[in-house]
């Protein structure tokens, strides 16, 4: 079974999670801090991360940044408490796949996991690398070049660029995105692709306000012009 890393620097919610994530057969390793947190990953390697976002002596940010500079393309679920103003599109050019707002419901959280973990194979029958215009991008790392610049993908970035590669210049619609990659029915809304297409296009493409390859189909989705 796979192993999961929590991230969170409150004991009860630890603890909740921990037995939760137990109960559906996870093994589960803590960290209590950002410091913790990045050390659990080195040695425990873990599957997927759930991450506070207000993590002590690193916070959940850099935490993200420094998982994705390490090449690692593990899916990254962010937990903020409701009163935070954050800049999601922010966090997700560090690499967070998602967020997930406390209090949160446990049926949700444990089914975004489960999505998250059945993606982690997708892909398998595309070339390692592909170029994209001016953006070179490795489907297993995860990572794309683009001159001198490097960035990382998260992990929902990562997949639906591969559903798009996939559907070349045919649209995919945001509903097949949602499933497919989140496989969830009512959870995740389709700004959830639209905040992912948004940090995708920043990393990829020359100007992102006029992308040519990653396309917005009016009322349906998006597709992929090489």
């Amino acid at each position: 079974m796979a192993t999961i890393l929590v991230a969170e620097d409150e004991p009860d919610m630890a603890k909740g999670l921990r037995d939760n994530l137990e109960f559906e057969g996870y093994t589960v390793v803590t960290a209590e801090d950002g410091e913790a947190a990045l050390t659990a990953v080195a040695e425990s390697n873990p599957d997927l991360v759930l991450l506070d976002l207000m993590m002590p002596k690193v916070d959940g940010l850099q935490v993200c940044h420094q998982i994705r500079q390490r090449g690692l393309t593990i899916p990254i679920l962010m937990l903020t408490a409701r009163s935070q103003e954050i800049d999601i599109v922010r966090g997700l050019e560090v690499g967070a796949d998602d967020y997930i707002t406390k209090p949160f419901n446990i049926r949700e959280l444990l089914a975004r996991v489960k999505a998250a973990l059945r993606r982690t194979e997708a892909g398998k029958g595309l070339a390692r690398t592909v170029r994209i215009g001016e953006a070179v991008v490795d489907l297993v790392k995860g990572k794309v070049e683009r001159g001198s610049e490097v960035s990382n993908l998260g992990h929902f970035e990562l997949q639906i660029l591969k559903m798009l590669l996939e559907n070349a210049e045919a649209p995919v619609e945001r509903n097949k995105l949602l499933d497919v990659i989140w496989g969830l029915e009512g959870f995740p809304a389709t700004r959830t692709v639209d905040n992912h297409v948004v940090s995708l296009r920043r990393k990829i493409e020359p100007n992102p306000k006029q992308p040519r390859h990653i396309v917005t189909v009016h009322s349906i989705g998006y597709k992929f012009v090489p």
